[in-house]
């Protein structure tokens, strides 16, 4: 017999309580299933070990809180001497809250099962990293997608059933995109499957300044500005949020932004708009469309725009808030 659907009412949902993320480190990586992501020799690993030996020793990571736990780190693609010196390199204290295993079954012949045993044998364990999927995924007859949306549900499964951390290293695309999650190398079941998705780029193998960009469901978005130096990652800063915003806005809003610097008020047609900040390569209706979607961002740069229509067509009138709605006259 077919089990029945379990549903609950609109009403229950809106009055339940339920708790917040459990974080592994505070603001960056709750528990769950998460990957990090990375091109080739970019220093991923420098970062794991760094920020697993934080959280063993229940040490701040860039200044993120962290519990103090048992963690695991399968180093598949490393030696035991390899890691040890990379060790001797970044600290002189380790912890006994931090395991290394450098060989592990493939996720359908059995790590599942390898994790739930090892968690069972240290109950204190809250975070894992595998490096990397290349490693431990499996050759199969599925789809593509099926395959990879298939084998990292079960890491999921694993993650929240035994209330800890499950980190993925995986690596990026060749081809470069303005959006993080595209650069995933794979399937959109990749990065389907995880609570939060962390990418490390930077412009050239050895430059020394990259960003880290965090997206998950339950998170804000978040960039962080780091630098490789002495072998570890330091953490510069975080971009704001107005740099965020602008990078969503076209560049012709923008370019009227500038044009309204020192204006108090402009009224015309989308044309006249156009010429009269020197806008080319896209249509007057165009920038109509890009002020229209773009309102809150003028407003937050301090502008008030509104359209109407008159017997001459369509209006738009752009007024600096700063100089207050009563000013008198307009500039064309």
């Amino acid at each position: 017999m077919v089990e029945p659907l379990k549903a609950c009412t609109a009403q229950w949902l809106l009055e339940q309580p339920f708790d917040d993320p459990v974080w592994v480190v505070e603001d960056l990586i709750p528990t769950g299933f998460h990957l990090l992501v990375g091109s080739p020799k970019i220093g991923k690993s420098w970062l794991v070990l760094g920020l697993v030996l934080a959280v063993s020793l229940g040490e701040p990571f860039w200044g993120f809180a962290t519990g103090q736990s048992e963690v695991l780190y399968l180093c598949l693609e490393d030696t035991f001497q390899r890691v040890q010196k990379r060790l001797w390199t970044i600290t002189d204290v380790a912890s006994e809250s931090f395991f290394f295993a450098n060989a592990a079954r493939s996720i359908g012949s059995g790590l599942c099962g390898q994790l739930q045993g090892f968690k069972q044998d240290h109950p204190n364990l809250r975070l894992v990293f595998i490096d990397t999927f290349q490693m431990v995924r499996d050759a199969n007859n599925e789809s593509l997608y099926a395959a990879d949306y298939g084998d990292l549900t079960k890491l999921k499964k694993v993650a929240d059933a035994g209330d800890m951390a499950i980190v993925v290293i995986h690596h990026t695309r060749k081809m470069g995109d303005s959006d993080a999650l595209n650069t995933v190398s794979g399937t959109t079941g990749i990065t389907g499957s995880a609570d939060s998705t962390l990418v490390l780029h930077r412009q050239t193998r050895s430059a020394g300044d990259a960003t880290l960009t965090v997206t998950g469901r339950d998170m804000e978005f978040q960039e962080l500005k780091l630098r490789f130096k002495d072998c570890r990652w330091e953490l510069l800063g975080k971009t704001n949020t107005g740099e965020l915003e602008e990078r969503d806005v076209p560049n012709e809003v923008l370019q009227v932004v500038s044009f309204m610097d020192g204006r108090e008020k402009w009224g015309g047609s989308a044309r006249e708009l156009s010429n009269a900040v020197g806008i080319d390569g896209i249509s007057a209706a165009v920038l109509g469309k890009y002020l229209a979607q773009h309102q809150s961002f003028l407003a937050s740069r301090g502008i008030a725009y509104s359209r109407k229509h008159a017997r001459s067509g369509n209006v738009m009138e752009l007024v600096h808030i700063d100089y207050g709605e009563s000013s008198e006259g307009s500039e064309g």
